[in-house]
């Protein structure tokens, strides 16, 4: 399964361009996708979720283009976990799923044992019989991601899927993603960087339409080494003028005062030390780089 993305544009009536002649190639496994609110990113998930059709540029998924007539056969290998999620309001957890699962065309026997099988894996398991009203948000999204489960698609788009978990929660969903990834597709779409540092060896940072990165996380990290820098701050002034002239990707109060670590290209004027760079830093340094 591999998704290729050639020249992909999609502009909007309103004249504003969500992405720009973009390209991009997504291989198996977890493959993760980083960019600032705006970026593009729901754009790009919303085109290969076949919600929207794109201005112009291709799109194939295992070899299938992305065309009207191409649709349907595209849709059965898909699952799709959205960041706004309103699954039925008076159905319980378990009428949810069944219901989702009918929809899908799911025999009744499979889905039921999928549906057990996610549920004690999302630890939902003692919820089944609430409605969905009466869950919290984060047991929502976990409901909305075994619906997108359910079907067993060979590729898996999840937008946010641990916004609103507590730090238990997030680890068993990501480990979750891990095993659903042997031998199909996951986009792992996240403000959480933790969460790819976690789950993938692959990602591609998106800003303004564009993919400025596409690679393997260490790749990534690589480019960032000789840039970021460690500095310990006493006096206020002098923490003031750094933040004015770099990107500060951390500040942390110490015995000596406050530890700043912060991005340049160049070695700053001020007594700093070079130190090893996070997928954060490496993040925060591909994001603001000079073209």
């Amino acid at each position: 399964m591999g998704i290729k993305i050639e020249d992909l544009t999609v502009t909007f009536r309103n004249k504003v361009t969500a992405l720009n002649h973009a390209d991009l190639e997504i291989p198996k496994g977890i493959f993760g996708l980083l960019g600032e609110n705006g970026a593009g990113k729901t754009t790009l998930m919303r085109v290969l979720t076949t919600v929207l059709t794109p201005t112009s540029g291709t799109v194939t998924i295992d070899g299938i283009l992305y065309s009207e007539g191409n649709f349907e056969k595209i849709q059965r290998k898909i699952g799709y976990l959205p960041q706004e999620i309103d699954l039925y309001p008076s159905l319980t957890v378990q009428e949810c799923l069944e219901y989702m699962g009918d929809l899908s065309g799911i025999p009744r026997k499979a889905c039921q044992e999928r549906i057990r099988y996610y549920l004690e894996k999302t630890s939902l398991s003692e919820h089944r019989r609430k409605k969905m009203k009466q869950l919290s948000g984060g047991m929502k999204r976990r409901v909305g991601l075994v619906q997108a489960l359910l079907n067993e698609p060979e590729f898996l788009i999840v937008d946010e899927p641990t916004t609103g978990l507590d730090p238990e929660e997030r680890i068993r969903i990501r480990n979750l993603l891990v095993d659903f990834s042997e031998g199909r597709t996951v986009l792992f779409s996240t403000h959480v960087v933790e969460d790819l540092a976690a789950t993938c060896n692959q990602l591609a940072v998106m800003k303004k339409g564009k993919f400025l990165y596409s690679g393997s996380m260490k790749e990534l990290l690589e480019q960032a080494e000789g840039h970021v820098w460690l500095c310990n701050v006493k006096e206020e002034d002098m923490a003031r003028d750094l933040e004015k002239r770099y990107h500060v990707s951390s500040k942390q109060y110490t015995g000596d005062g406050l530890q700043m670590r912060f991005i340049s290209e160049t070695p700053p004027r001020t007594e700093c030390s070079s130190c090893e760079a996070t997928l954060e830093d490496a993040y925060i340094y591909i994001a603001n780089k000079e073209p």
